[in-house]
């Protein structure tokens, strides 16, 4: 397994040949879940999540874009932090899987606080946070408003911007047009529609949140994930957050037949392992 990797924003590109025999008995799925947990917030929706006691640094995931804590990362990563010792926290964003609300109703800026208020009530200690997609996002934005809460960050195909910047991509009549109309149909090949319905608002607010045009002034060890025929989000953009952040400790590994998704065998493999060697690394640290 060739995996093409760019060490701390440099030049020089590296084959890391390494194998995973240690980490066979990682499956794609759990065999024993953990139970769902419902945290009561005034003024807002309840938020469903899993937990896993044990060791820190824990590992948080962070699901992407229309996406629940019940997929094969999330699982996997579970079985994975169990075997190890290690606690675990998974979550749906408010509006979305178990917790309530309408998906519809939120924004990048809701979801942020729902990642906020995981990291403030729901788990012990700086965490590793891993995020998919527009997780990869939120997680950012999380290490930049609680940077104590942070031990390190783990990007899986980072979507950081990324409606904002596919909509300003867009030619300038079609952009009128979806200014008139108040919603955007995101083309996607994710669900059976073919289409997110995007609202202006919800665009409008994730402006707010943009971080790609600035230096990021995240500190701690980050790993980013990301695949070559990722038609959903460009590659680019893992390099771009490389750029963008401060810190010396920066890893892009880019897999040559990855998909958006990540979810194939050997993708979850390369999460576990990259996560293993952070908890080595900070362990070994702290």
């Amino acid at each position: 397994m060739a995996l093409t990797v760019l060490r701390n924003c440099s030049k020089v590109l590296k084959i890391n040949v390494r194998k995973f025999t240690a980490l066979q008995h990682v499956s794609t799925g759990v065999r024993h879940k953990t139970t769902i947990q419902y945290a009561t917030r005034p003024d807002l929706p309840k938020l469903a999540y899993r937990k896993l006691k044990g060791k820190s640094p824990g590992v948080v995931f962070l699901p992407g874009f229309a996406s629940v804590m019940g997929g094969q990362k999330a699982e996997a990563l579970e079985e994975f932090c169990k075997s190890l010792g290690h606690s675990y926290l998974r979550f749906d964003y408010s509006g979305c899987g178990s917790s309530e609300g309408e998906m519809g109703n939120y924004s990048i800026g809701a979801w942020k606080k729902d990642v906020l208020y995981v990291l403030d009530e729901l788990v012990e200690g700086p965490q590793i946070l891993v995020g998919s997609s527009m997780g990869g996002w939120l997680m950012l934005l999380a290490a930049l408003a609680r940077p104590e809460k942070t031990a390190a960050l783990v990007g899986i195909s980072t979507a950081a911007d990324h409606f904002v910047t596919a909509f300003n991509s867009l030619p300038i009549e079609t952009k009128k047009e979806i200014e008139e109309q108040g919603f955007w149909k995101f083309p996607t090949k994710h669900n059976e529609e073919g289409f997110y319905t995007l609202s202006m608002d919800f665009l409008k607010e994730a402006e707010n949140h943009c971080i790609l045009q600035s230096p990021i002034p995240v500190s701690c060890p980050v790993r980013l994930v990301h695949g070559f025929k990722d038609s959903d989000v460009p590659w680019h953009v893992s390099m771009q957050v490389a750029e963008r952040v401060l810190s010396n400790d920066v890893d892009v590994i880019l897999r040559k037949h990855g998909q958006h998704r990540m979810s194939d065998k050997d993708d979850i493999k390369l999460m576990v392992y990259t996560i293993d060697d952070l908890i080595d690394k900070l362990t070994t640290l702290g």
